[in-house]
């Protein structure tokens, strides 16, 4: 690690940005396209007649996708050249726009998420190589921070614009911007300076089976928690294992897969071969940390996207729209932060920031988790969701920029393939988990309440099933109680139990993701006290 500050950008002459503009909206691209997922979940659901789970499956695959091949993509972009491969993805990238926009079924919707994350699985670790060849000194350290302002620029416009054509229009309009912005960056790409590969890299296949499966075996384990069984089997698992359900099994496989990936990976190292991921990046415990924070605040984000608008647009009915409207506090607070928080570097420590942006992320969960209502305007709840807000926007910066300024130029695409690797599989991780936290507490509750509730006699349960329950909408079960014997008053009481139950979900989600934010501090207090400026030339590494 550097403990001294760089040496001040050279005198050259200034490169041109419109090279960064290409890279810039490369970035907005996959972010936009992964912020507006959550905001079609609504659509999708009623359009393919899926239950939610089903339909946000399209979130862990595009995460699985890029998580399991970034590592794979850092080298066929060594090998084949930057300039060449990441022109090629972007052709892909518009390809997954239009499966998404024409598609007829949700398997169409998976599939266009798992080309979209292919692509991004190149695109991602093209980014920081790209820049670390078009820019150096100042210009370098900006390119570098728009990144991080890129991505939470997509949240905002994506709650917007995807909020707003969600409600009027349609969701798949949504996606005919990904298409635009992929074929803007297509063009772009040829102000980008050319570089020609080096052929002689080879791709250690190994290990990029090893992280592969790690990756797949790690979210599959963890996305069907809830539907296969957290230790025993239940009826809708494809198999089991002694009658153990095979979401644990695959969890603990992926684990076992990423200690063999490492281990492998140092033995290739010590022979003096080239590895899949230059492990030199994890070389020290500050830059160590810095993942570990990393994934902890992307799966936070995830789980915050995921669990408000399920809750906005499924259970209570409500348009894209208001989800837009709900969520825009927190989107645009994370830009406005993500943008400004290098203006601190020269005056602050990472670790400094780091240990109050997570102290402001467990602060405001609380509060949300106290303040929440039905009412997503109160005071209250938009001042919670901006306070965690700066917390997110300044965290997903930092630690980035951490990662970037420790290592030399040559390693740029390795630390973009890390970034990928650990962003990506934190946001499938964090979708699923929440999505199964939610769902199993959910029907404790509601287990409870229907035992308990006056109104609610047991031959009424046993018509509507109400104790095995997902995230429904109070019309939907309004509606299936129509079809019941239920009385009037009944189908009050029930309609009633599932909106508190539901809400007191939320707010248990949200106390849960503050105990692990609050965890985090622990990672965050091992960040270093450099300043981060710029990633290195190797001669001075």
């Amino acid at each position: 690690m550097h403990e001294t500050t760089p040496p001040a950008a050279p005198t050259a002459a200034r490169t041109s940005w419109t090279p960064m503009i290409g890279l810039f909206l490369a970035q907005v691209l996959m972010s936009f396209n992964v912020a507006a997922l959550p905001i079609s979940l609504g659509g999708m659901v009623e359009d393919f007649s899926v239950p939610p789970t089903v339909a946000s499956s399209t979130i862990v695959v595009y995460g699985l996708a890029v998580a399991a091949l970034v590592m794979t993509g850092a080298k066929l972009g060594q090998r084949i050249g930057w300039t060449l491969i990441f022109r090629s993805v972007l052709v892909v990238f518009a390809a997954s726009s239009l499966a998404m926009i024409l598609s007829p079924t949700v398997t169409w919707v998976i599939i266009g998420q798992l080309l979209a994350g292919a692509a991004a699985a190149i695109i991602v670790p093209s980014l920081v190589a790209l820049i670390a060849e078009n820019y150096r000194g100042a210009q370098q350290a900006t390119a570098v921070g728009s990144l991080g302002s890129a991505r939470a620029f997509s949240g905002v416009s994506a709650f917007l614009i995807g909020g707003t054509l969600g409600t009027f229009v349609g969701w798949r309009p949504i996606f005919l911007i990904t298409l635009a912005l992929a074929i803007a960056v297509f063009v772009l790409s040829f102000s980008l300076r050319s570089d020609k590969g080096d052929p002689s890299v080879r791709i250690d296949l190994v290990a990029s089976v090893l992280i592969g499966g790690a990756v797949v075996a790690l979210t599959l384990g963890f996305n069907n928690l809830n539907g296969w069984g957290v230790l025993q089997a239940e009826e809708g698992a494809p198999f089991t294992v002694l009658g153990i359900s095979p979401a644990p099994v695959l969890v603990v496989l992926g684990l076992v897969l990423g200690q063999l990936f490492f281990a492998w990976t140092r033995r290739r190292m010590s022979q003096g071969k080239v590895p899949l991921v230059d492990l030199s990046v994890l070389g020290s415990r500050q830059e160590r940390s810095a993942v570990y924070a990393m994934f902890i605040i992307v799966s936070m984000e995830a789980a915050v996207n995921f669990s408000v608008p399920i809750y906005i647009q499924v259970v209570q009915g409500r348009t894209p729209l208001d989800t837009s409207l709900a969520m825009m506090p927190f989107n645009l607070t994370v830009f406005v932060t993500a943008t400004l928080i290098v203006r601190f570097y020269h005056r602050f420590a990472p670790r400094r920031i780091a240990l109050f942006s997570f102290a402001l992320t467990t602060i405001a969960l609380v509060w949300l988790s106290a303040v929440v209502t039905n009412n997503w305007e109160t005071l209250p709840t938009i001042l919670g969701l901006i306070v965690f807000g700066i917390g997110q926007g300044a965290l997903v910066t930092l630690v980035f920029n951490v990662l970037v300024t420790a290592s030399p130029k040559h390693l740029a695409g390795d630390v973009g393939s890390l970034r990928g690797t650990t962003q990506n599989l934190a946001s499938a991780v964090g979708t699923a988990v929440m999505g199964a936290v939610l769902v199993m507490v959910l029907g404790v509750g509601v287990g409870r309440a229907v035992v308990d509730h006056p109104d609610l006699p047991e031959e009424l349960v046993a018509q509507v099933d109400l104790d095995q329950v997902n995230f429904v909408s109070n019309d939907e079960l309004d509606e299936v109680l129509q079809g019941t014997t239920a009385t009037d008053a009944q189908v009050e009481a029930a309609v009633q139990l599932n909106e508190e139950q539901r809400l007191r979900t939320l707010k248990t989600g949200f106390l849960i993701l503050a105990g692990i934010s609050a965890v985090a501090a622990l990672p965050a207090s091992r960040l270093p006290k450099y300043v981060p400026e710029e990633i290195p030339d190797p001669e001075k590494s």
